[in-house]
């Protein structure tokens, strides 16, 4: 498929590997292909099945954003670490009176900040779903210092934007060889907005791919062993052409044609949302 090169005269190349791989596929003689990741990598997965490869998808990816299953691996453990640092930066925020702002993952779905913001009690949770308003962001922080709380934790997504705006990019060589924004930056551009708004300093930190490795959550553990396992039952009964998806209570089994391609945001009328707001949390709006 779509593979991006660069080469010796820095140009982009674009070639389509996936026959030679098909070939090596079938020189193995392999009964199945479980693919294991998130919507791009089971797209890929679903292309080859659509070649004649016996393909089985396991959904592994800590954005949570993959269609037709309740928890994807990985994500549970990105939201305990991304928690984890919202405690440890409640105590820095509130023994200096800071506004600290953390800047965790997420390119087009707020999952982690969202949920690991509800969990460590940000004040100000800031999602792609949702473009924020600076002017509300910096309400919020006043009405707290205002009312005795001079500090503010805020707990931004990567792929959070300003209304009318776009999500802030890294120029870079990865960027042109993935053909795709490398995302980043926007705590610190946040940040600088915030510091010309208010007499409060304020500290960025980009919990980056501390949120990817580690060992993962029990939760993540049982989950990761029940989705092997019915992956391993599908191959055996010749279920291809699925993906092994967490309908709780159950593990199901659900056709790659209907989540490859898709990605799964925060919905607007989200639950999560409404509870946040309700306990006073600002979602910049």
């Amino acid at each position: 498929f779509e593979y991006r090169e660069l080469q010796s005269d820095g140009s982009i190349s674009v070639n389509d590997y996936s026959d030679r791989a098909l070939e090596t596929y079938k020189k193995l003689g392999l009964d199945c292909l479980f693919v294991v990741g998130g919507e791009g990598t089971l797209e890929i997965g679903y292309r080859f099945h659509q070649k004649g490869a016996r393909v089985i998808g396991i959904p592994k990816t800590i954005d949570n954003d993959l269609d037709k299953t309740d928890y994807t691996f990985g994500f549970q453990t990105a939201v305990e670490v991304a928690c984890e640092a919202l405690d440890r930066l409640h105590t820095t925020g509130r023994s200096h009176q800071r506004v600290m702002i953390l800047e965790v993952m997420g390119r087009t779905a707020g999952w982690i900040a969202l949920e690991s913001g509800i969990a460590g009690g940000a004040h100000i949770i800031l999602i792609p779903e949702i473009p924020y308003n600076i002017d509300r962001v910096v309400e919020k922080i006043m009405f707290r210092a205002k009312g005795g709380s001079p500090f503010s934790i805020i707990m931004v997504a990567e792929g959070a934007k300003e209304e009318g705006g776009d999500v802030i990019t890294l120029a870079s060589a990865t960027t042109r060889l993935q053909g795709v924004p490398q995302l980043g930056g926007v705590g610190a551009y946040l940040a600088e907005q915030i510091k010309k708004r208010v007499d409060l300093e304020v500290r960025c930190t980009v919990l980056g791919h501390i949120q990817r490795g580690g060992s993962p959550c029990a939760f993540d553990r049982v989950l990761g062993t029940r989705l092997g396992s019915e992956a391993v039952r599908a191959a055996a009964e010749g279920k291809f052409g699925t993906m092994v998806a967490l309908k709780t209570p159950d593990i199901e089994l659900v056709p790659l044609a209907e989540l490859a391609g898709k990605v799964r945001t925060v919905p607007a009328d989200s639950q999560l949302i409404g509870c946040a707001e309700a306990i006073g949390i600002s979602m910049g709006r």
